[in-house]
Formats: structure tokens, sequence, C-alpha cells
């Protein structure tokens, strides 16, 4: 039995029937030389092998008698991978678009709490014989970076189960369900550790709220304030359980070649990309706010030489502008630089764990309660969006990975939108390619490919003004 922490349970708290707090990954592979199908049989077999390797995979939540704590993890007694893998065939003629579209289907369907919060489709019938793999992953199970593990883990599996003798299942250990008396009693005495452990974190909140006061007095950049500075679009306001999904692929050479033109990071020019799109979207739209878009960007708090984390959360957020209030591409490069290098400055002074050590002495009920009725009444569409849109970037594998035979050519990933924030794009590099993918309420944005295009055609500027500016950089250093 493990209690989920603050962070992890909040992601449960949030979801209502028109929110659904899971991820998605999706990869998509080569066939295999000589293999035309992977058997959903096989499929099951090898993960089942690893389910040692793969914690959230066989835990379900046990909730507490009134709530009086956050829930726990146990092992499931009645775990049937049945339950979890499974097939299903994109239409004709399965192009990337139809499998966008399955995506989005499988995506506005909540996860079953009654078991482990994840499934995985094994989606067949795309052309040229590739084959996608979905797994939709519960946020309180795991973020980006432990999500990522899982992946490696399940891509390592089926790799190895190609070139040798796949390796004996693991004794997965059970637990039966606690009683109510352990819970309560388990909950209690957590209860009194996190009471004594609050002057701590008080004495912390105070150092870090002076540090960052003084750094904001002294800072000539203006950081964007959620809510106060914060236009309203379309894809701001409430949701409906219908998900919208696209999915494109941009050169992640290109993306670096404008990081070196103008010395920003390679985050800055994903950012300018999701701006100028965003920009060009709502142009068309006829609704460009005069104001700047502001997203959030989740930023892991992670160490380097952390060990792998298999589950659970570790994350904060940074707010910074997309700069969609300048029409030249140059210069919203430069604002979102100088704005988000000032971010991560400040954010370090809070510090990134202290929303973390907060957010676990959040009470389960009023919390719940709370985000059901602002869903329910629609006060997302009264009331102003802390920010407009989600924008991650997550650094991915740099060599080729293989399943089962087959070459993995594509990792696409996105995380959950939120009532008043209708809009999440997740970019993944894996080898040379910088893999996007755009998640919506569909009723806001019916067609996100549109979006997609349209950060194709961004990128595109930026690659156009950087290979100028070196193209004059070199002209004037051979005329001196």
């Amino acid at each position: 039995m493990e209690r989920l922490t603050g962070l992890d349970a909040g992601f449960l708290y949030m979801e209502t029937p028109a929110l659904h707090m899971h991820t998605l990954k999706i990869a998509v592979l080569d066939p295999a030389p000589g293999v035309d199908e992977l058997p959903i049989e096989w499929v099951r077999e090898q993960i089942g092998q690893r389910l040692h390797l793969l914690p959230p995979f066989t835990r379900r939540l046990v909730e507490l008698p009134g709530r009086f704590h956050h829930p726990v993890w146990i092992e499931d007694p009645d775990f049937d991978i049945r339950d979890h893998v499974r097939s299903q065939t994109v239409p004709s003629p399965g192009t990337q678009r139809e499998m966008d579209e399955v995506i989005a289907e499988i995506a506005s369907r909540p996860l079953d709490r009654r078991r482990p919060l994840w499934e995985m489709y094994l989606l067949e019938g795309l052309e040229d014989g590739r084959i996608a793999v979905l797994v939709k992953i519960h946020h309180a199970a795991a973020d980006g970076v432990a999500a990522s593990a899982l992946l490696a883990n399940v891509m390592t599996t089926i790799a190895e189960a190609s070139t040798s003798v796949a390796p004996p299942a693991a004794p997965r250990r059970t637990e039966p369900v606690p009683t109510t008396r352990q819970l309560l009693l388990d909950a209690f005495f957590d209860h009194v550790r996190q009471f004594f452990r609050l002057p701590a974190l008080l004495l912390r909140t105070v150092r870090n709220l002076v540090a960052l006061i003084r750094r904001r007095r002294a800072s000539d950049v203006r950081l964007p304030r959620p809510m106060l500075d914060t236009p309203r679009t379309s894809f701001n306001g409430a949701l409906t359980p219908r998900r919208s999904f696209a999915t494109t692929s941009l050169r992640l050479d290109a993306v670096k070649r404008v990081k070196e033109a103008f010395g920003v990071t390679v985050n800055d020019v994903v950012l300018a990309v999701a701006g100028g799109a965003l920009r060009a979207y709502l142009e068309e739209r006829g609704e460009l706010p005069s104001r700047s878009l502001v997203a959030g960007v989740p930023v892991s708090s992670d160490q380097p030489g952390d060990v792998a984390r298999l589950g659970g959360n570790k994350v904060s957020n940074l707010f910074t502008t997309l700069a969609t209030d300048r029409e030249d591409p140059r210069q919203r490069l430069a604002a979102i630089h100088e704005v988000t290098a000032e971010a991560k400055v400040q954010q370090n002074l809070l510090g990134v764990e202290l929303m973390q050590d907060w957010v676990q002495y959040t009470p389960p009920g009023p919390y719940a309660f709370a985000v059901r009725q602002f869903s329910d009444r629609g006060l997302a569409d009264q009331i102003p969006p802390a920010i407009n849109v989600v924008v991650s970037n997550v650094p991915g594998p740099r060599q080729p990975l293989f399943v089962g035979g087959a070459q993995l050519r594509h990792i696409y990933s996105v995380g959950p939108i939120l009532e008043g924030i209708g809009l999440n794009l997740t970019f993944w590099s894996y080898v040379d390619s910088l893999d996007v993918g755009v998640i919506a309420c569909r009723d806001a944005v019916p067609d996100p490919h549109r979006i997609t295009d349209l950060l194709r055609a961004a990128l595109d500027e930026l690659l156009a003004l950087a290979d100028a500016a070196q193209a004059a950089a070199e002209t004037e250093a051979g005329a001196g």
C-alpha cells in the first residue's frame, strides 16, 4: 500500500466528466522485415513478462472513507492484462489523419478507476504497413518523465524478444484490499507527520517569497501574470468531453539552426514556432487579441543523476509569453527568449518543488467538489483563463529504437487539456525529428490539423530568417 502524493492525487481531484486527466504516448513503427502484423496476444505476453518493470500497470486506487486523506495504490488482486491491451483498426485508407481521428475518439473516454489507470491500443491498418501503439495513462500514475521510462521498458522488452528468448515472467506481488481501519489509521498518522513538517515549510516559503519579490523589483523584464494578462480566445472556455487530435513532425536540425543563428535555446524556438502558428490561426479566424497569448510550460523538478522514475509526478509550471502580439518572427523569438529566461530565474528562486510540497495539504473532498462545481456550472466561460495554452517540450531518445524488430519512426505525446485551457501542444524530439501532438476540445478546435500545418509554416519562416542572418554574417566576415 502506497499513498499518493498531494500532487499525484490532485490530478484525480481535477477530473470531471468533461475533463480527462490522462496523457497519451503514440509510437509509430515501420513493419519488421517479413512481418505483416504484431499479434495482439503476443503483445500482451510481452507486456505481461515485464510487469515488474511497469509498476503503475498493476496498481489500482483505493479511496479513503469520507476522503479523509489522499487515496492509496495497491497491487490489484484482480488484474487482467486483457482489460488493458487491445487492438483497433484504423479506417481506410489509413493515413495519419485517420489515425489521429481514432486517437481522438480514444482520448475522449475517461479511464476506469476500478482498474489500474492505463490502456494500450495496437492501431492496425495504417498505410504502408505501419503500426502504431497508443499508451493512455492517467496523470496521477505518471508524468511525462515517468511515462517515458515506462515506454522505454516496453520497447526494450519487445526489441529483446525479436532477437533472443523472452525473459520468464517475474512473479507478481498481490495484496488484499486494506480494511477501513487500516486506511484510517495510516491516514491519521500521516496527517500527524505532515503537521510537524508544516513549520519548516512555512519558513522556507517566506524566505523564497522574499527572494522572489526582491528579484521582481530589480528586474526590467515583465512576466505575464496568469488571469490578469491572459486574453480570451475561442479555445479558452468550458470543456466538453469530446477531443480532437492531430500530429505532425518538424525537422529537428532546422530548429537547431534557428537556435544557433539567434543565440537562443531549443525551447525558445519551440515556443516561437507555437506562437507563430497560433497567431496565424487566430488571424485567420479574425480573433487575434491585442495582448499576447500566455503559455504554461511544464518543467520537471527531477535532478540530473536522479534514478529513473517509473511513476508519480515531479513537475511544476513556468508561465511565459508566446509574443503573439509581435508580427515580426524575429522580434517574437527575442521577446520569448527574454521573458522565458527571466521566468526560469524567478521559478528557481521560488523553488520548483514548493508547489509540490504545499499541495500535499490539499483537502481531497473540498478540492474535488470545487472542481466539479466549476466544471458543471461552465464557469470557465465567465472567468478569465489562467493561461491560454499548454506547450511542452520533451527531449527524447537520440538513437533509433526498435520494437519487435520494427523500427520506431515517430513518438507523439500529449498531456491533458483543462477547464478554460482547451489546447495542448507537446513537442517530443526523437533522433532527427521533432514530433508534435496537438489535443484540443473538439467543440472549440474541430480540426487541429490546421494548427499543425501552421507550425510547419512558422518554423520555415524562422529558418529562412536564420539562414539569411547566417549568410549576412558570413558575407560580413568575408568582407572584413
